[in-house]
Parts: C-alpha cells; sequence; structure tokens
C-alpha cells in the first residue's frame, strides 16, 4: 500500500473536493483506494464531519466512520483551539494507530486529506506537517486558485521546500468562478512551483448530465497523473 498526504494553500481550498475526485477517478481504473481525515473540525446534524463522511463513503472499502477520522471536534474552528476548549490535546499516538490498522486493508492506496494548510498547529509547538514528515508521506498539494493563490501557493512552497517533503506535485483547484485572468495564474504557477502540475479541476457547484461524461474524463485524467506518478499502473 502506498499513502499521499493531501494539504492545500488553505482552508477551502478544496482538499476535500480533490480527494473525492481522485477516490472516483481511482475506482474508474479499478485501482482500489481509500480516503482519510485523521483530525477534522466540525460536525452536522449526525455528530459527524461532512469532510470524512463523503471519504469514507467513496473508499473503495467500507470502513467505519471512526476508521476514517478518528480526532474530530463539534466546533468549526481550528483543532488546537476546540481541544484547548474541551480541556484535551491533539494525541499523535491516535493518528499513528489509524496508519497501522489501515495499512491492513487490502488496498493499494491511502489518501490522507490534512486540515487547514500545511502548518496547521497541533498545539503550542508542534504542526500537523511534523507529523507527516516524521512518517515520511508523500504530499499533493492542492492550490485553490483565487485572488491571493499566488502568495499562498508560494508560502507554502517555501515551507514545503525548506522543511524537506516530498512533494509529489500539485493540482490547480478553481474555486472562484470570477477570477480573472485564471489561465494567466496557472500558467504563472506552473513555472514558479517546483513539481509538476498534475491537473486543472474547473469550478463545479453541480454537473448537468450533458457534463457528466467530461467530469468522469477529468476525474480519471487526474487519478492516472496521480497513480504515474506513484508506478501505480
Amino acid at each position: 500500500m502506498q499513502s499521499v498526504f493531501i494539504t492545500a494553500t488553505d482552508t477551502d481550498a478544496g482538499k476535500t473536493f480533490i480527494s473525492s475526485v481522485l477516490l472516483k477517478g481511482f475506482a474508474r481504473l479499478n485501482i482500489p483506494a481509500i480516503g482519510l481525515k485523521p483530525i477534522a473540525a466540525g460536525v452536522d446534524a449526525d455528530g459527524k464531519n461532512a469532510d470524512a463522511k463523503m471519504l469514507q463513503t467513496l473508499s473503495a472499502l467500507a470502513l467505519s466512520y471512526a476508521s476514517v477520522n478518528p480526532v474530530l471536534f463539534d466546533e468549526p474552528v481550528a483543532p488546537h483551539l476546540a481541544a484547548t476548549l474541551h480541556q484535551t490535546r491533539i494525541n499523535t499516538a491516535v493518528l499513528d494507530a489509524q496508519l497501522v490498522e489501515t495499512a491492513k486493508l487490502p488496498v493499494k492506496l491511502r489518501l490522507i486529506e490534512g486540515a487547514g494548510g500545511w502548518l496547521l498547529p497541533l498545539d503550542d509547538h508542534s504542526y500537523l506537517a511534523d507529523w507527516v514528515l516524521a512518517q515520511k508521506l508523500p504530499v499533493l498539494l492542492v492550490v485553490g486558485m483565487k485572488l491571493g493563490c499566488l502568495n499562498h501557493a508560494m508560502l507554502t512552497a517555501r515551507e514545503l521546500e525548506r522543511s524537506g517533503a516530498r512533494v509529489l506535485g500539485w493540482v490547480a483547484n478553481c474555486v472562484d468562478p470570477q477570477m480573472l485572468l485564471l489561465n494567466e495564474n496557472i500558467a504563472d504557477l506552473q513555472q514558479r512551483l517546483p513539481w509538476p502540475c498534475l491537473g486543472v479541476m474547473p469550478y463545479q457547484p453541480s454537473a448537468t448530465a450533458n457534463q457528466e461524461t467530461t467530469l468522469a474524463e477529468q476525474q480519471t485524467a487526474l487519478a492516472q497523473a496521480l497513480a504515474n506518478t506513484l508506478s501505480l499502473t
């Protein structure tokens, strides 16, 4: 089994959307994959996190919610602040255990979705990035294409490079349908970021029947690009 940690330039840049796209694409490629979200904040009416539930639904195996999302806080705020509200702390041993338990599953790939951006705090001194580096997880960067994304992307890239993380590539996720000079921004990032752009996902609030075929092709193409990078096919 191989693993990929999915991070982003910011909250709401589209980590779950891209993770979902990849899981759907891998299913079409007959590459069994699962999605995990170790840490989540914010719950729905069922008392679960909507993003984690999406990954659970799209995974190639039937997983329990706790297997997908072992650390959950009700409040939709920075997880370490939510932990403080509850007079607890985020224990990375729980994240370690999730990796050990899911490593036994009969799949080829784990997509491990982060929370927030790359430097998500776990407490006053450590970051989720520290755990990713300790686990030697390769990283996929999602860039939310909107005004300010060039700065967000380059700040994240500099920290990824400084930390020595193994970055597989990046995905341009078009989150703002009104963004001016979108193609120019993507081209600018392609020449600035030191890793390959594995795909561009257009803005997709919903797909009509006529758009479903194109959407499926885009999902499969992105999954194939990542599979090629990982030598899964």
